[in-house]
């Protein structure tokens, strides 16, 4: 470019070139157009479902800002454009490179290398509910296609692992073979859908989330516009029921609420609509003053999110989120320029109009419970940090499906609950379960004991979180007598995928030095005092660069001195964390492991 120009004429001329790139992409100019020397070269607004994201991205660049390189990928191609290529790449035993291992996540198909030369596939499963046959196929998919097991995640959804370069596209369409889906699980995308997990059978929900949970995943399924965001965006609605689906963590919670009589609506339930949650970034999502009939709760998220489509940042991936829109706006900015593309005013009524919510039972998510429809139970099951055999999958199947209602319902807690359980048939359900290895009956500790997939199957893991979040289980359950519920999140990276800061004890993976030399080991950084649903925080750092091996014993010597210190029998992990400053907590801990040792 031109030293003679200014810097404004540089931007100026910049935005105009992306301008007719972003046009030409979606089909705007063709290519013999834009090369005749005889026409004048004009930059047509793009058109197309893709056209939103190429206009944003022409306006950071017109304002002399670099867009990130995923921008550049998915301007180029789309990931969902990447399907033919990426079955040749099967046919042809080559793994992706460079931006199409970018695009291949479109499609929900990740290349882990280099923790393994593998896929994983996540799926997309609203509200994380399955039939008896689906979660079979799924287990068949995973024998043959991959490595014999899944795992459950966080966001109440299957992934399978190992998948073998060949057979990537064999899982994707097996999945469609099955009525399930990956499509967009990946990715600058809206995440699995998810909803309270005893939606329709729970005694105390104010509402059932799986009409609106559904509704909202076939709207993003079927409109391309909604793919290609800033950068992911996660969605949720909770019934208020006992099981928490932890919607303060996602961009968009819609919290089932009753509004009183006198305040200018219809009294009855309604949505509450919090926006901005992303707790790897230290926020929950707050409330709006906004709240929703619940039929109208899909138009609402949508116009939410093309806002975030035209006005999230594309030029620096750490905020890319809505949480950074949020903070750069304020709230009414942002939901002014909702209403405007939602072509209606929103309802908003003070905080005294709505009744105060009904509390989350945390352990209702394992064990019996009894269900709305008299006679019938849900059956909470442990599984160990979310993992699950093909044979144990068949086996949980085939539960469902001869003792129960046919379905599976996974929670966000990495584990699932068989519905429809008989009361004559408790018994035999905990007798199959515990054939296959499995229980209902769990200690406070495993209870709520979570973790990612963590460095033994994600490049950006810094530790194995699986492994130990298994044996902090192993060495706390024989050590310790816990008689409170107790959440304990191991989270590999950054990106906490586990959420970490709302755990009563969470760990994050880091690099822990080792000595002068520079040489690290696998290890953690500890927070505590988190929390969810009425009790919602965000964990304070307690400890640095405690070595993996480690951590067990930091959280026996912590579980002793809440247990011995606290105010009464009822003070929670929590409450007891947050009343003392971390240097009096450390004094605390060191005196219990003193004690104990």
């Amino acid at each position: 470019m031109g030293s003679d120009f200014s810097p404004e004429q540089k931007r100026y001329l910049e935005g105009f070139v992306a301008g007719i790139a972003a046009t030409r992409a979606s089909g705007g100019i063709t290519g013999s157009a834009a090369n005749a020397a005889s026409a004048p070269v004009v930059a047509a607004e793009p058109t197309g479902p893709d056209a939103a994201a190429h206009r944003a991205m022409a306006r950071f660049e017109a304002e002399g800002r670099k867009l990130v390189n995923e921008e550049k990928i998915k301007r180029e191609e789309l990931g969902l454009d990447s399907y033919a290529r990426m079955k040749q790449h099967a046919r042809d035993g080559a793994f992706p490179k460079g931006g199409d291992v970018f695009r291949w996540k479109f499609h929900g198909l990740f290349y882990v290398a280099p923790t393994q030369d593998s896929y994983m596939c996540r799926l997309r499963i609203p509200n994380g509910i399955l039939k008896h046959w689906q979660f079979e196929g799924v287990a068949d998919l995973a024998e043959h296609h991959a490595g014999g097991y899944s795992h459950i995640t966080t966001r109440a959804n299957l992934q399978i692992r190992e998948i073998p370069v060949t057979e990537g596209p064999a899982v994707l369409e097996g999945l469609v073979g099955l009525g399930l889906t990956s499509r967009g699980a990946g990715a600058d995308n809206i995440r699995n859908v998810t909803g309270s997990p005893a939606a329709g059978i729970d005694p105390q929900e104010l509402i059932d989330t799986r009409p609106y949970a559904l509704e909202w995943h076939h709207h993003i399924l079927a409109d391309r516009s909604l793919y290609g965001l800033p950068r992911k965006f996660n969605v949720a609605f909770d019934g208020g029921g006992r099981i928490g689906a932890l919607e303060e963590t996602n961009d968009i919670g819609f919290q089932a609420v009753e509004v009183a009589d006198g305040f200018g609506v219809a009294p009855g339930v309604w949505f509450r609509v919090v926006l901005g949650g992303i707790t790897g970034h230290l926020d929950l999502a707050r409330d709006t003053g906004v709240i929703v009939r619940p039929e109208e709760a899909t138009a609402v998220a949508d116009a939410m999110v093309r806002v975030f489509i035209d006005h999230g940042d594309r030029t620096d991936r750490k905020k890319a989120r809505l949480k950074y829109l949020l903070d750069a706006w304020g709230f009414e900015k942002f939901l002014a320029a909702a209403e405007e593309k939602l072509g209606a005013k929103l309802t908003r009524v003070p905080a005294e109009a709505v009744a105060p919510r009904p509390e989350p039972d945390r352990l209702a998510h394992v064990g019996v419970h009894k269900q709305t429809q008299e006679g019938l139970n849900w059956v909470g099951v442990v599984l160990p940090v979310g993992k699950m055999s093909v044979e144990q999958m068949r086996g949980l199947a085939r539960i469902a499906r001869d003792l129960g209602d046919g379905e599976l319902r996974l929670t966000v807690w990495q584990n699932l609950i068989l519905s429809g359980v008989a009361d004559a048939n408790v018994a035999l359900v905990e007798a199959a379960l515990e054939a296959l290895g499995l229980t209902s009956r769990a200690t406070a500790i495993r209870a709520g004991l979570v973790a990612c997939t963590g460095a033994a199957g994600c490049k950006f893991g810094n530790a194995d979180t699986k492994a130990t979040a298994e044996a902090i289980a192993r060495h706390c359950e024989g050590r310790v007598a816990v008689d409170l519920p107790v959440n304990i999140h191991v989270t590999g990276c950054h990106h906490s995928c586990a959420q970490h800061y709302i755990g009563d004890i969470g760990l994050v993976g880091a690099r822990v030095p080792l000595n002068e030399e520079g040489d690290t080991v696998a290890g953690y950084h500890v927070v505590v005092g988190g929390g969810f649903g009425p009790d919602a925080a965000i964990g304070r750092e307690l400890w640095r660069d405690v070595r993996e091996e480690e951590a067990p014993v930091r959280v026996e010597a912590l579980l002793r001195a809440w247990l011995a210190n606290r105010m009464d029998d009822a003070e929670t992990l929590a409450r007891f964390t947050r009343r003392h400053e971390p240097e009096a907590l450390r004094s605390l801990v060191d005196m219990a492991a003193e004690i104990s040792a």
